[in-house]
Formats: C-alpha cells, sequence, structure tokens
C-alpha cells in the first residue's frame, strides 16, 4: 500500500514522539505538528484501520510493524538528508525543512546513491 506524505509524516512523528516521550497520544501529535486534535484523530483512525498503528483503551498509540518499518525509513531519510544539506552549507533549519519536503518523493536508487556518498565524505 503507498501512504500519501501526511500519513508518513504522522507515523514519523509518533516515531520521534515515541522515543523522546516514552509514550504517545493523539494530543501530543498534535501539539508537535501543531494541528487540531480532529484532524489527528482522523488520521489516527486511518491509520489504525490500515494496521499502521494501534492504540489502547487509554489512547496510547503505538507503532505495529509495517508503520514502524515506514517510520524508520522516513526518519533515516530525513536524518541524512538533513546532515547532507548541512554538509554543503545550508543551515541546518533550511536543511531539515528541504530534507521533509523531498525525503517522500526521492526515489530509493537516489537515496541510496547519496547515503553511499554521505559515507564516502563523512570518512575523509
Amino acid at each position: 500500500m503507498n501512504l500519501y506524505e501526511s500519513a508518513e509524516n504522522y507515523l514519523e512523528t509518533i516515531l520521534t514522539l515515541k522515543q523522546r516521550l516514552g509514550v504517545v497520544r493523539s494530543i501530543d501529535i498534535a501539539n508537535e505538528l501543531q494541528f487540531s486534535k480532529p484532524s489527528v484523530s482522523v488520521a489516527m483512525k486511518k491509520l489504525r484501520e490500515n494496521g499502521y498503528i494501534e492504540m489502547d483503551a487509554e489512547g496510547f498509540i503505538t507503532l505495529l510493524p509495517p508503520g514502524e518499518e515506514v517510520a524508520r525509513r522516513i526518519s533515516e531519510r530525513h536524518e541524512l538528508l538533513t546532515e547532507f544539506f548541512v554538509r554543503l552549507g545550508v543551515s541546518r533549519e533550511v536543511a531539515a525543512a528541504d530534507a521533509c519536503k523531498i525525503e517522500h518523493d526521492l526515489s530509493e536508487e537516489t537515496f541510496q546513491k547519496i547515503k553511499l556518498h554521505a559515507q564516502k565524505i563523512s570518512v575523509k
């Protein structure tokens, strides 16, 4: 199943918040992304129905294996692209914003070549 960029962003945000806070609720996602609680609730329902997350009775959200796989893939792209752009001389703020814009659309082939190049230049 192909996910929309917004779904990938939600999954990445859940992973980030889980790492930072230990537990994640819809309100945490809404606050992080500065979205309304109803918008986040609709998105969480769709992610739950498609098998990417589960939510317990107290409202705590857990990534299921398919959701975690997507979240980790997007997070890796975001981190690597941000660092790559910073090494090119782009400010961290602009680099992170630009990485967010392209992390979803970049082909796997191109990403792997950037990753390989980044590994080569970090050794030097």
